[in-house]
């Protein structure tokens, strides 16, 4: 069974050459792996260390380097689907890593009956200093990261969406390509379709990557409000893709605005429920997610800043909307 693993990137030569060498250390047999890289016009060396590669690994079944023109996710992620010559396929996107197992695991997925296979999520952080640290920790937290149980649930089972997973062939013949007018959101539309088509996401918590999460501030909310902002012109588009916890950010941010408005004319009293609600849950959920009391500290400032950001992305997306509707449609 030959795996076609498919990597798209933008200037991302500080972290492919990690990915590039996690590939080349699989345990599953070369001659059966297939690498296709696309490059989404980067302007670093990420194209010539793809082109590198191609050069200096004749041990695998292939090696194809392809471009993105319109350097969306999207479109990227179709331009692997329209080249890529396996019987299997798998995402991993450039700034994560994996284990040498990896494609062995989905492999052994597949072949015990599923039709994509896929695995737990861990979210990393490239150095050891305690700020970035701390940021790993509100990234990765209940509070911080959403509920998806491809993040910390253990066993084999059937969900709505999964990082990095293995697909057999027949699944996008079947629902078709990427819808490239959405970002960010590209997979759970995608992910709603295939599971209209009758397709399940196998979840294997034994099978592993790793996402190497943004190291500032200033990255993780640019992250989050980009998030909250592709949540919104979704609303417009196919709000059935999207699951009930992509709205509670956007909700917090409601409730802020509302209460206030009400302490304005003399109603404090919700304000004063909402934000000892909002303080004794964050400060219990930074208690569950660290011991250092430092961390204990900083983290529920961290939780309301990643939070705020992401609602107010969500209502930029809701009020620009229509127009992007109209420029679509």
């Amino acid at each position: 069974m030959i795996v076609s693993i498919c990597v798209v990137a933008y200037n991302e030569q500080d972290y492919l050459n990690d990915l590039l060498m996690c590939i080349c250390q699989q345990t599953y047999p070369h001659e059966f792996i297939e690498v296709v890289l696309i490059d989404s016009m980067s302007t670093d060396e990420t194209a010539l260390m793809m082109s590198e590669f191609k050069e200096n690994h004749p041990e695998f079944w292939g090696v194809q380097v392809l471009k993105n023109e319109k350097k969306i996710q999207a479109t990227g992620w179709n331009v692997a689907i329209n080249h890529y010559k396996g019987d299997l396929i798998t995402r991993i996107d450039a700034h994560s890593t994996i284990p040498s197992d990896f494609i062995e695991k989905n492999v052994t997925c597949i072949q015990s009956g599923e039709t994509i296979s896929g695995g737990h999520l861990v979210c990393v952080s490239d150095t050891d200093n305690f700020w970035e640290k701390t940021l790993l920790k509100a990234e990765t937290s209940l509070f911080g990261s959403g509920i998806a149980p491809f993040r910390r649930k253990v066993g084999r089972f059937h969900v709505k969406l999964m990082s990095h997973p293995t697909y057999k062939r027949e699944v996008f013949e079947s629902v078709g390509l990427f819808n490239e007018h959405l970002g960010r959101t590209e997979d759970n539309e995608m992910s709603y379709r295939i599971r209209k088509a009758g397709y399940q996401y196998c979840y294997d918590s034994s099978i592993e990557s790793y996402h190497h999460v943004r190291n500032s501030l200033k990255s993780m909310i640019k992250q989050k409000f980009l998030n909250g902002y592709w949540i919104g012109l979704t609303i417009g588009y196919n709000i059935s893709c999207l699951s009930l916890y992509h709205f509670v950010p956007g909700l917090f941010v409601l409730s802020i605005l509302l209460t206030t408005i009400f302490s304005i004319f003399g109603y404090a009293q919700l304000a004063l429920v909402l934000w000892i609600t909002y303080i004794g849950l964050a400060i219990l959920m930074a208690l569950l997610a660290s011991d250092r009391k430092m961390m204990v500290l900083i983290l529920p400032f961290l939780f309301c800043i990643l939070h705020v950001s992401y609602g107010l992305g969500s209502f930029w997306g809701i009020i620009i909307m229509p127009y992007w509707k109209s420029k679509i449609d």
